[in-house]
């Protein structure tokens, strides 16, 4: 009886850096909207005290 022929194929399947790209990008994302949902930039008061310096001006009458 003859041996059957057997021929092995390797295929490579790899699809590159782009999967865990996509992956971090999609982490990165997510964690910005939880902060966004979460805390909403409320890191203050949202009042700015601002000190304007009194201005004096010497005013004379003129008698009307």
């Amino acid at each position: 009886m003859p041996e059957p022929v057997r021929e092995t194929v390797v295929v490579d399947r790899s699809r590159g850096p782009l999967g865990p790209i996509i992956g971090i990008l999609l982490v990165v994302l997510v964690a910005i909207g939880i902060y966004f949902l979460f805390f909403n930039g409320q890191g203050g008061s949202g009042t700015v005290d601002i000190d304007v310096p009194a201005v004096s001006v010497d005013v004379t009458p003129d008698g009307q």
